[in-house]
């Protein structure tokens, strides 16, 4: 499938991306809303840079103990239940007089459900669109998402001149029930894609299976640890341009839409595989500008450039897919979606102690620096997996025999 035409064809993949795109604009305009609120409280880059991604840290602990629910559970259900349970915490957010502590304890429940989103979204997804059209419509999902996050940021920016942050926040909080209201009735119905109750067990034992590959391993390791980095880097926008960190968040947003749209719909599908590693690269190397403290104008370039390389994702999703069984698409790809969020947590805690310790300038230059470490490395150790014997016919070298996930 190469034509948008025909993707905007397929039944239900309109509804499925205006519920994620008013989700996905309840969190960034609520995201921007919390770092500023935290930041005026408190006046610490590093509580700021924790209350925009810290939570992610806690789906770390959801795919520990929750993905398992990708696979078997309904989707629509719990896509549903996924933004009324956001539309409530964030207005308990908003609540005048809540101490920071209580702030925190909430977006970390918060982060804990929403591990079990990105694993339903995508084998949603995988379920709703044929094979050959995944990438494009993956595509299409990162776009909106950039344009989301670019009109969401933007907006955001301008409300909070308006407005208080409180009142941002219950603007997100009324979003999230309009995801809600459209996943419920713009969706159909679906019975879960594996058989079986949701368990710690299960969780547990798929997880080791899809990481006892080694292929599937570098796959993962390449989607999460030089994002997370950099996703570091961009948590100190706040800090680093406090009247312009909305601006720079909507110009990333919009280097992440081009990205997304040249890899998806222009780049041939045997192109594709060879540009995984000079995308990440593409990701961190304007970071490493920002040792010069550059002004708002010359930022905003940097981080638009840079923002391109998040297209790499397409690139290694697409390989991850092609290394797992249909029937653990969903805990597949919710595996990748809840490490990619805990290594952003990671990274914003990482960079946020960074920018404590030093500045905020300096912290982005070493996040940077370590991402493009990260990058070049993986792709030494994926070099040496092609060089490796290959199996025997019918066998893919390191991937071990697929047992259907039962509890």
């Amino acid at each position: 499938m190469r034509s948008y035409r025909t993707l905007f064809r397929t039944p239900e993949f309109t509804p499925f991306l205006l519920s994620f795109a008013t989700f996905a604009a309840a969190q960034t305009i609520g995201g921007l809303a919390l770092g500023t609120l935290v930041f005026r409280a408190t006046g610490s880059p590093f509580l700021s840079a924790v209350s925009m991604f810290g939570p992610q840290l806690a789906q770390l602990l959801g795919g520990a103990f929750l993905l398992s629910g990708s696979d078997r559970l309904p989707p629509r259900a719990v896509l549903s239940g996924l933004a009324v349970a956001f539309a409530a915490g964030t207005a308990v957010i908003a609540l005048p007089g809540l101490p920071v502590w209580a702030v925190f304890a909430v977006v970390l429940l918060q982060g804990l459900v929403a591990s079990l989103g990105g694993g339903v979204r995508g084998g949603l997804l995988n379920e709703i669109l044929p094979k050959d059209g995944y990438v494009l419509g993956r595509s299409v999902f990162n776009m909106l998402w950039g344009l989301t996050q670019m009109a969401g940021f933007a907006t955001g920016g301008v409300l909070l001149a308006l407005l208080s942050p409180r009142t941002c926040l219950l603007l997100a909080a009324a979003l999230y029930v309009m995801s809600a209201v459209v996943t419920r009735f713009g969706l159909t119905a679906r019975a879960p894609r594996s058989a079986g109750r949701p368990s710690v067990a299960a969780t547990w034992r798929t997880n080791a299976l899809l990481w006892s590959s080694r292929p599937r391993r570098l796959a993962y390791l390449g989607l999460w640890v030089p994002n997370g980095l950099v996703v570091g880097s961009d948590s100190l926008y706040v800090s680093y341009a406090p009247g312009a960190a909305g601006t720079l968040y909507a110009v990333g947003a919009l280097g992440m839409l081009v990205g997304d749209m040249a890899v998806g719909r222009l780049v041939p599908p045997a192109v594709r595989p060879r540009l995984a590693t000079p995308l990440r690269l593409l990701l961190a190397a304007p970071y490493l500008f920002f040792v010069l403290r550059p002004g708002v104008a010359l930022s905003a370039v940097a981080v638009t450039v840079a923002s391109v390389g998040f297209a790499a994702s397409l690139v290694l999703q697409e390989r991850l897919l092609s290394l797992t069984p249909d029937d653990l698409a969903g805990q597949a790809l919710g595996l990748h979606a809840t490490g990619m969020a805990a290594l952003q947590g990671i990274g914003a805690v990482l960079a946020g102690t960074l920018a404590q310790l030093t500045s905020p300038a300096t912290a982005m230059t070493l996040m940077a620096a370590g991402s493009v470490t990260v990058t070049l490395t993986l792709a030494a150790l994926g070099r040496r997996q092609e060089r490796r014997p290959a199996a025997a016919p019918g066998i893919r070298p390191d991937v071990t025999p697929e047992p259907a996930a039962t509890d």
